[in-house]
């Protein structure tokens, strides 16, 4: 069957089977096929703006064929774009069908986001040896008030002028670089830089251009390679978070462009504006699918762009519809079990849109977007809903595509960490293994078939489903001693199964009600991840806090900044920063900033929630020496002052100084006391011999310590 646009001169073909001419149909609505020899059969439908075809294979109805235009087969039970009588190696799909705008080429690895790359160069050893301070960019420090920005939704909850959602920026960051390196903190996490377009997309994980920087967090001589480098020449690490399973509901200009977006900025935030030009194609065939699906059509493109939050309106089930139709790009089946494997195949939220990441088409795009950040110096990557991605797609795509870019801009030890969320106390997932995050720290256990010339995705994704049924049960995980001293002896590890990827720690992160419970948690889950010293350990974050007993609303009981107090903070802080994993600390914990607020509260203005503007406790000026070493005036010498900015500001020291804090196995060997641990890392080619006896809060005892000269 031929399709075009209007189903005017549509033509419809019939091959009669092996030739058997009774298999021919005796006529088309009532006007007999014609003949075209060699058993095929053609009628055409002329002067039609519309039609509804049923087709019957004999026995039932076939599946429904929706109006794309091509060329279109049914064989085997289902339709496809390829000519089942002229067998191709590799077919290639079609991309461009009229129900979704023109796709453009796959952008190189140097489009024009940022100023040409020129990185500093940065020692690029074990990121276990850094300290994370993570910052939401858009709301840390407002360097340039002509960038700031009102989202569609600041009106909505009260976010003036004086505190517009996009607000922070890099020029801010760049300003403040110092007071991250005066609290002793080696690597910055940032949000997503992609340009993003949603009502709520201050926070970076609604993207329209994967490929492209947001021009609300840049400004004349603060670009995104202007931070990098500046953050480089202060022995600063940054680490960029990045989105590979889902876009915003506006689409993806490249894999699926809808719109081009127009700035205007440079007055401040009232002057400041952006319009949405349409695509006339986009424009067009989203008219021609809303009348097929309602009989309705958008009277202007911002109709059709109509955007909001909870994903109620007509304009975004319509645009919902339409991005999943007749397309390879997103996901069309996006039910959701949380413990099952559509966890790596549902829509988790109605703005967050489910990319094919099993579709070449699609994965090289992400990969290819992403390692330009790479070249342009980026030293690790945050990866996002790592857990709504099958770990067989992680391993045989994304680690090995990103470990490989790096490796070719001479970091041969590029640092990922994966968001596997696990909003529990235990080790696994409600018992899902699979769903759990050791399971994404190791290699597949077999070799699956993977196929880089997939035409749908589909055959990968059913490798994926395999991988995730042949892992069914925590008995079946695998174990490790990675982290573990031999009694007192440190042991070479043995990486050969793992994945190259770390994780957040969240079931220490869930437990941080206590540090006694983190620390316990910690040893629950050590034996199961291939190595936990990668894990990066955090008490709370720009998503979650720590499980609250006895607090809890309709989503859960772990949606608060910590509150416990600045004696709990210190004990959390002394064991993430002496106990094995990277440390992480989010923005403002240093002052106990908005402790108690709701983290992400999208009914009220940002200034009452977890994600509050920190500016203002960072005015004044501030200029770092070395890492905890630094002079400072004004309101920012009084918040380095803080009781847990000067906690923080001498554990950073001593993490340094102490090789086994970073690097070290640990036992539990020979040790009493409530939270004591002993640890060790060795290393002959460097001449290190590290060893270290802790106890986080009481008394401990420790006994067959080996001999040596100590300090304390």
């Amino acid at each position: 069957m031929h399709v075009q646009t209007d189903w005017s001169n549509v033509n419809i073909y019939y091959w009669a089977v092996n030739g058997n001419e009774s298999d021919k149909p005796v006529e088309w609505p009532g006007t007999p096929m014609t003949s075209e020899g060699n058993s095929w059969y053609t009628y055409t439908i002329e002067d039609a703006t519309s039609a509804k075809v049923i087709f019957n294979n004999g026995s039932a109805q076939t599946d429904d064929l929706s109006q794309i235009e091509g060329e279109w087969w049914y064989q085997d039970g289902k339709w496809t774009s390829n000519d089942p009588t002229v067998p191709t190696a590799s077919p290639t799909p079609t991309l461009s069908p009229t129900l979704r705008p023109t796709n453009t080429p796959t952008p190189t690895r140097d489009p024009n986001a940022s100023p040409t790359p020129t990185p500093q160069p940065m020692e690029h050893n074990d990121f276990r040896d850094e300290t994370i301070y993570f910052v939401m960019t858009a709301r840390f420090y407002d360097g340039d008030s002509t960038n700031n920005f009102h989202s569609d939704h600041d009106a909505e909850v009260g976010n003036g002028d004086d505190d517009p959602a996009w607000r922070g920026d890099f020029k801010g960051l760049i300003e403040k670089l110092d007071y991250i390196k005066a609290l002793g903190f080696t690597a910055i996490w940032i949000t997503p830089v992609a340009e993003n377009a949603s009502g709520y997309d201050f926070h970076g994980y609604h993207a329209i251009n994967f490929n492209k920087v947001d021009p609300r967090l840049e400004s004349s001589g603060a670009t995104y390679q202007d931070l990098i480098n500046e953050a480089h020449k202060r022995g600063i690490k940054i680490i960029q978070d990045v989105v590979l399973n889902h876009t915003g509901n506006l689409g993806e200009e490249t894999l699926f462009p809808i719109m081009d977006r127009t700035y205007t900025l440079g007055q401040g935030v009232t002057g400041n504006s952006y319009t949405m030009t349409p695509k006339q194609s986009a424009l067009d065939s989203l008219n021609q699918f809303m009348g097929i699906v309602s009989g309705g059509t958008f009277s202007n493109y911002n109709d059709a762009l109509s955007d909001k939050q909870n994903g109620s309106t007509w304009q975004y089930k319509a645009r919902d519809q339409w991005m999943k139709s007749g397309d390879l790009i997103y996901r069309k089946k996006v039910d959701i079990g949380w413990e099952d494997f559509t966890v790596t195949t549902g829509q988790f939220a109605g703005d967050c849109m489910e990319l094919n990441t099993e579709l070449p088409t699609v994965y090289n795009y992400l990969t290819d977007a992403y390692s330009k950040y790479i070249d342009m110096g980026v030293d690790a990557f945050r990866i996002d809903t790592v857990k709504h991605i099958s770990r067989l797609t992680m391993n045989e795509v994304f680690i090995p595509a990103f470990k490989k870019a790096a490796a070719e801009n001479g970091n041969d030890n590029f640092y990922m960490y994966g968001e596997v969320a696990c909003r529990v106390s235990e080790t696994w997932n409600h018992g899902r293994a699979q769903v759990s995050p050791p399971y994404y720290t190791w290699k597949s256990n077999k070799t699956y078939a993977w196929n880089h010339n997939s035409v749908d995705g589909l055959d990968n994704l059913a490798l994926c489903k395999q991988e995730y049924d042949d892992n069914d049960g925590t008995d079946k995980q695998p174990k490790s001693k990675n982290v573990f001293l031999n009694g007192n002896e440190y042991h070479e590890p043995d990486y050969s199964q793992s994945s190259g990827m770390g994780v957040i720690d969240y079931s220490m992160h869930f437990n941080f009600q206590t540090a006694n419970k983190a620390f316990n948690a910690a040893k629950a889950e050590d034996e199961y991840m291939n190595d936990s010293s990668y894990n990066v350990v955090y008490v709370d974050s720009h998503d979650y806090g720590p499980g609250i007993d006895g607090r809890n609303d309709q989503d859960g009981n772990d949606l608060w900044r910590y509150e416990g107090g600045t004696d709990a903070w210190a004990e959390n802080l002394n064991l993430m920063f002496t106990f094995r994993g990277i440390p992480c600390v989010y923005y403002g914990s240093e002052v106990e900033f908005m402790k108690g607020a709701r983290i992400d509260n999208y009914e009220k203005a940002l200034s009452q929630t977890g994600r509050a503007y920190y500016g203002d406790y960072l005015e004044g000026t501030v200029t770092a020496t070395d890492f905890s070493e630094y002079t400072a005036s004004g309101p920012v010498a009084d918040t380095l002052s803080k009781p847990l900015a000067q906690h923080i500001q001498r554990l950073n020291k001593i993490r340094a100084a102490i090789p086994a804090l970073r690097r070290g196995q640990y036992s539990l060997e020979g040790v009493s006391g409530d939270m004591a641990f002993k640890r060790r890392y060795t290393n002959k080619e460097e001449g290190i011999d590290s060893f270290v006896c802790v106890s986080i809060t009481n008394g401990a005892t420790f006994t067959g310590v080996p001999n040596g000269t100590y300090l304390k």
